[in-house]
């Protein structure tokens, strides 16, 4: 993948900047305007951060879906730092932001996928979380890297899952490997392997069966899938990564929790987050949970993806 682009540079060219803006601010717009409705209301007309002001602030974070906790850390970092004569109410947001910005930047190293060489990426999450159009916009960003890719359609529990990968395989120009409905995961990432190996591709995404509720057999699923990259791509670097659906707000959280029992994780991908007033649960996932958040899905399009950085998401979000 790409280098990240990095926006505050002086030479970073106007129309990467307006772009990555533009979908950052069209995603978080829902919960960029209800929280900073709440937010106007909780400080109008105060001078000081007073009780009443904190705890307004706390229920409009929490609106949002930061969670209690990290809403209530997050403002109780404002107020320390307003004890030290360094916060005023007309200076809170820019306050808020750079507290928010560095919770999320405790977990929020640059996608591993920066690195060089040929990779496999492992795509897990419960099924509607929207795994399937993430894995898309994933190999649209490679594509546009100029990296080649192989699809591997191992979430052979859903013909459904099957068939929507090979039609956005069909319109990417990216080749999708699948086998008949119930067939062995571990047999489709072995074929998709092959197919890279003779295509030199250099990224598999793999798509996985969403079922959380069975949980013993995703963990025995996922460990065999894992064998087979092993032994047959040991040069290839490896991640896994979680695609949560935004709008479920703390429940995403939840099942965040489990899939980190049942398999190491390397990041999040939040989906849908341009569907939510919750988009504050990116906070909740890097402080509760001790995920970076690596990328964004903020449209219905292959090209709807934007890489999760701190500060932007802070000043988009509370700006």
């Amino acid at each position: 993948m790409s280098e990240p682009l990095d926006l505050d540079r002086p030479d970073a060219p106007d129309g990467e900047r307006k772009g990555f803006w533009s979908k950052l601010k069209r995603g978080l717009l829902m919960t960029h305007t209800e929280l900073l409705d709440r937010m106007g209301a909780a400080i109008e007309g105060r001078a000081v951060l007073d009780e009443q002001t904190v705890e307004q602030l706390e229920e409009a974070l929490i609106a949002a879906d930061l969670g209690v906790e990290t809403a209530m850390d997050l403002v109780e970092r404002v107020r320390q730092r307003a004890r030290r004569g360094a916060a005023e109410v007309p200076q809170l947001r820019q306050l808020l932001i750079e507290e928010m910005a560095a919770i999320l930047a405790e977990v929020s190293p640059p996608p591993a996928a920066s690195a060089p060489g040929p990779g496999v990426t492992l795509v897990v999450g419960v099924n509607g979380a929207g795994k399937t159009t993430s894995i898309a916009k994933l190999a649209r960003r490679e594509r546009d890297a100029g990296r080649s890719v192989v699809l591997a359609a191992a979430d052979t529990f859903r013909a459904a899952a099957s068939e929507q990968l090979a039609l956005w395989g069909e319109r990417l120009g990216v080749p999708v490997v699948r086998q008949a409905a119930g067939a062995d995961p571990a047999a489709v990432v072995h074929d998709a392997l092959t197919a890279a190996r003779s295509r030199h591709a250099d990224e598999v995404i793999i798509d996985t069966a969403g079922r959380l509720h069975t949980k013993d057999h995703l963990m025995a699923e996922l460990a065999k899938i894992g064998r087979v990259v092993a032994k047959e791509a040991p040069e290839r670097r490896r991640r896994a990564i979680l695609v949560l659906d935004a709008t479920t707000g703390q429940n995403a959280i939840a099942q965040a929790r489990e899939f980190t029992r049942a398999v190491p994780l390397d990041g999040v991908l939040l989906a849908k987050l341009d569907g939510t007033a919750k988009g504050g649960m990116a906070v909740a996932v890097a402080r509760e949970l001790k995920l970076p958040v690596l990328y964004l899905g903020i449209g219905e399009g292959a090209e709807d993806l934007v890489e999760f950085r701190a500060r932007e998401f802070a000043a988009a979000l509370l700006g």
